[in-house]
């Protein structure tokens, strides 16, 4: 099964598959990319056969709504805190007239260094375990990406920005989904900026260095992720309502391109064997009736399969 959540404030994306376990009455859960606890939005949940299909939609890009805060940080870069303030805090004027012209360069870069307080594994150990300790240590960059950048607002405080939009674009509205922030850690200048990012790319390091490039410090205050690949945020389903929910079909979330299997070739792919077939890249094959039997990719010429799924979908 795959289900979009709408994940709430608060809890880990480990907390949100341990509840869906319990929820869906199985213990072959996981997700498709992780959010932080103060982070929420779409989060995409997997069970049983499906669970093998992480790493496709892990890879897809994703797009954010993020409330940036300039003046301070905090060692996670986010809400959680204790504040450090800045030795300079930029007004809302300055934030106005000199963020389009710095997203820029976030448009070119292909590596950035992520947060401490991250899940980065440095000498065989998350690097937050470490920093948890105490013990920051020198992280290497890491591949990332930026497909767009907008600002939607900027305000005296988080918390005076919008906190309400609608889909499919995502534009400030009143009548829209709202959207539940943490507590602010200081009334800062902040703004509102919609990114679409590729995949391994922290908003949080964004922050970070956005504040820098303005020769301050900056903090998440809020963060919702509102697509992920081919889902939307307003597909969800609360993260208590997953009994009964209807589920996603792979073809409703895989970006891959479908190629039509007959029956008898889809047979022999559920078998593990090769078809003399050429195509270009990473493909979805499906059979007769449209149910995905495998992932494959083109390895020298050849058919390699990446998954393959013995259930009718």
């Amino acid at each position: 099964m795959i289900i979009a959540v709408d994940k709430p404030l608060g809890p880990t994306s480990h907390d949100v598959v341990a509840s869906a376990r319990r929820q869906l009455g199985t213990r072959k859960v996981g997700h498709a990319g992780t959010l932080d606890p103060l982070a929420t939005g779409l989060l995409l949940i997997l069970s049983d056969e499906h669970t093998r299909l992480a790493r496709f939609l892990t890879a897809a890009d994703k797009t954010y709504l993020a409330w940036v805060s300039f003046g301070g940080s905090s060692p996670t870069l986010d809400a959680e805190g204790p504040f450090t303030p800045a030795h300079k805090v930029p007004s809302v004027a300055e934030l106005r007239e000199r963020l389009p012209e710095l997203f820029a360069p976030f448009l070119q870069l292909s590596e950035q260094v992520p947060p401490q307080f991250s899940a980065v594994k440095q000498g065989g150990e998350r690097a937050y375990a470490a920093a948890r300790r105490g013990e920051l240590t020198e992280l290497k960059a890491r591949p990332a990406g930026y497909r767009s950048i907008e600002l939607l607002d900027v305000a005296e405080t988080a918390a005076a920005l919008p906190t309400s939009f609608s889909a499919p674009d995502w534009q400030p509205d009143p009548a829209g989904r709202s959207f539940t922030l943490p507590a602010e850690l200081a009334p800062l200048p902040s703004a509102l900026i919609r990114l679409e990012v590729s995949a391994g790319t922290y908003i949080r390091s964004f922050a970070r260095d956005l504040g820098e490039a303005l020769g301050s410090a900056a903090f998440l205050s809020g963060l919702a992720r509102v697509r992920s690949g081919r889902v939307d945020l307003e597909q969800a389903v609360a993260a208590d309502a997953l009994a009964g929910a209807p589920g996603l079909t792979p073809q409703q979330v895989l970006s891959q391109p479908a190629v039509r299997l007959s029956a008898e070739e889809a047979r022999r792919v559920r078998l593990g064997q090769r078809l003399p077939l050429t195509f270009a890249g990473t493909v979805q094959l499906l059979g007769p009736d449209g149910e995905l039997v495998a992932i494959a990719t083109d390895e020298d010429g050849r058919m390699k399969l990446l998954a393959v799924f013995a259930g009718s979908e």
